[in-house]
């Protein structure tokens, strides 16, 4: 009941500010030279572990879904609010998005070869982020990758902490502490990037994006 209560609050509040968050998030990648990096170190991880689909998981509008496909990769997105699923199929008509999720796709087990969660974990419950990185590890091929964005903890005694969100309940993580339920969810950490909060930035917060291979 709290992961049905949680998501749908979320989708309800996603649904009301997607034209807002489209606005304000289409173009953050083009000043966002650590972000072009790891997206782009991601799809090389792809493209040589057996270059098969990717999905973009809470992909909002699409814009990071799109990248992916200018990098070559085979990439659709998958979103639980249909407000933006329906801007993201306005502004990419030659892309895949998809209606649904996290905790129970609607994608085959094992063929993907990459999947991508930015920031789209942090509404989920703690208690239930495990069922999210085990449905992650599911539709993973042996040795696809996933790539999981998300603000961290600044209290290593604290491994998850609650904070205010713009848009709703969000959840901050340790980074050791969230590498090791990957572990526990079949994934071995590759590489991790730490943002170290900026002067302009609303919230001080480091942001992490951590790359892990399914076994």
């Amino acid at each position: 009941m709290v992961e049905h209560d949680a998501l749908s609050a979320t989708r309800e509040a996603y649904d009301a500010a997607a034209s807002t968050y489209a606005q304000l998030f289409r173009d953050t990648l083009r000043d966002s030279p650590l972000d072009r990096a790891i997206l782009g170190a991601f799809a090389e991880f792809v493209r040589t572990s057996g270059d098969g689909q990717v999905a973009d998981l809470g992909c909002g509008p699409g814009h990071i879904t799109a990248h992916l496909d200018e990098l070559g990769l085979a990439a659709f997105g998958v979103d639980a609010s249909a407000t933006m699923i329906d801007l993201a199929r306005q502004a990419y008509p030659a892309l895949r998005f998809d209606l649904g999720s996290m905790a129970a796709l609607d994608i085959a087990d094992g063929v993907l070869g990459g999947v991508l969660s930015r920031w789209s974990i942090i509404h989920t419950p703690p208690q239930e982020l495990p069922v999210i990185f085990d449905e992650f590890n599911r539709v993973l091929a042996p040795g696809g990758h996933l790539l999981v964005g998300f603000s961290a903890t600044d209290d290593s005694s604290h491994p998850t902490q609650a904070f205010d969100h713009a848009v709703a309940l969000a959840y901050r993580w340790s980074p050791d502490h969230l590498a090791a339920m990957l572990r526990k969810s079949g994934f071995t950490e590759v590489a991790r990037m730490v943002r170290e909060p900026q002067p302009t930035d609303r919230r001080q917060f480091q942001e992490v994006q951590l790359i892990a291979r399914k076994a």
